[in-house]
């Protein structure tokens, strides 16, 4: 498209929305994301959407290709979400090799800090891979890098993103860590690591406690409802799932959420099994509210080696009793939590849901001991304290190069 740049009346608008009550405007950010910000919330959709309460946001995805007969939507192409953010997508012809793309989206990306004075944004990185193109605004602008996955080890994984991480680590000024199985992997290579795992929207969660109106998909599926929302991968255990439903066929597995990476024809199809596509985040606490327990199926992978599923808190504000596999970060937080519980392998899954369907029926003996752990898991309080270290890794970094203070942070 020609005309890449929000309308002046959005722009007029967003700019107003970064301002504070005492008038000052806070500095502007930029968020490099390897999830484009209409696949699925999670993370970094709910940190930006904090971060824009006080600031201009920039979501950067990766590039989408179109056909040549198509120039006319060449560009940058730039979209006003809801929450005042600003969804940067990078439009490219077909046929350009590596180097042309990386050219191509440092232009787009000086063009748009040159035209919405983002000279002083923070820079906020969830892939290392946007080093290549946006590297050269790092020697003057702050760096974040939020590691909320070893991206490295997913499907598919370009292999030079180790390579691309050391690089980001070598000039960030602070890293998250969306785990502490993340943090222990990444404290020894930076000076400033803080682990943070992933939290929860208690308000938007808790509805499902009660009963909702049952979506129009889900609504003629028996009970027991054995229900999972996420992305649906290789870091899905596929083989547990098949055998739980062979096991217990009078158990419904639902799961809902996108196919990501892995071939449909293989994933396990059984009169109990019900995929039920792609939904809204709105729309989950619906489809939550109808379940009597939430799984976890993950497999024991290199994919899942450093995940901190944020569906656990997730489910638990909803009031749905959680079986998930020995994932490391579930065990370290929840697993002695009566309202998890933990198996290992098909043979171990029946008894453990077994007493997770128990543990619904009986609600106030375990949401207590959960709600007081939720308590201290809000998103607003994640991001609250990461403009705490921000700050501080801003007024530490202007010493270091002669005094210039970086104000408007927090």
């Amino acid at each position: 498209m020609s005309d890449w740049r929000t309308t002046p009346a959005a722009d007029d608008q967003h700019r107003s929305s970064s301002a504070t009550t005492s008038g000052a405007e806070l500095a502007p950010l930029i968020c490099f994301s390897h999830l484009r910000w209409n696949f699925v919330f999670q993370r970094p959709q709910h940190l930006m959407v904090r971060a824009a309460q006080g600031r201009r946001v920039f979501f950067w995805e990766e590039p989408i290709w179109l056909d040549a007969a198509d120039a006319d939507q060449l560009g940058l192409r730039l979209e006003k979400t809801d929450q005042g953010i600003v969804v940067a997508t990078p439009v490219l012809a077909p046929g350009l090799d590596a180097a042309a793309v990386q050219q191509t989206q440092r232009l787009m990306l000086d063009a748009l800090v040159r035209t919405e004075e983002l000279c002083d944004a923070i820079l906020w990185y969830y892939t290392p891979a946007a080093l290549s193109f946006s590297g050269h605004l790092t020697t003057q602008q702050p760096v974040v890098y939020d590691c909320m996955d070893e991206l490295s080890a997913f499907l598919g994984a370009d292999p030079s993103l180790p390579a691309q991480e050391r690089a980001l680590l070598d000039r960030a000024d602070v890293v998250f860590t969306g785990g502490y199985s993340l943090y222990e992997a990444k404290r020894h290579q930076h000076g400033n690591v803080h682990p943070l795992p992933s939290g929860v929207d208690l308000e938007h969660f808790r509805p499902a406690r009660g009963t909702l109106p049952e979506p129009a998909d889900q609504r003629t599926i028996p009970h027991p409802r054995l229900g999972f929302y996420g992305v649906i991968d290789e870091r899905l255990d596929t083989d547990l799932v098949a055998q739980l439903a062979a096991l217990r066929p009078e158990w419904q597995i639902i799961l809902v959420g996108p196919v990501v990476k892995v071939d449909s024809a293989s994933l396990p199809h059984a009169e109990n099994i019900n995929y039920l596509g792609v939904k809204k985040y709105t729309e989950l606490p619906a489809y939550l509210s109808g379940w009597d327990i939430a799984l976890m199926p993950f497999a024991r992978n290199d994919a899942t080696r450093f995940i901190s599923p944020t569906k656990t808190p997730e489910y638990l504000a909803g009031g749905k009793p959680v079986v998930s596999t020995p994932i490391t970060d579930v065990m370290r937080h929840y697993g002695r939590v009566t309202g998890v519980q933990i198996a290992d392998g098909a043979p171990a899954f029946p008894a453990a849901v077994a007493d997770a369907l128990l543990l619904a029926r009986e609600p106030d003996t375990w949401l207590p001991e959960a709600d007081q752990m939720l308590a201290a898991s809000s998103w607003n309080g994640i991001w609250l304290r990461m403009t705490s270290l921000i700050q501080l890794a801003a007024a530490q970094r202007g010493l270091a190069i002669g005094g210039h203070a970086r104000a408007h942070w927090a």
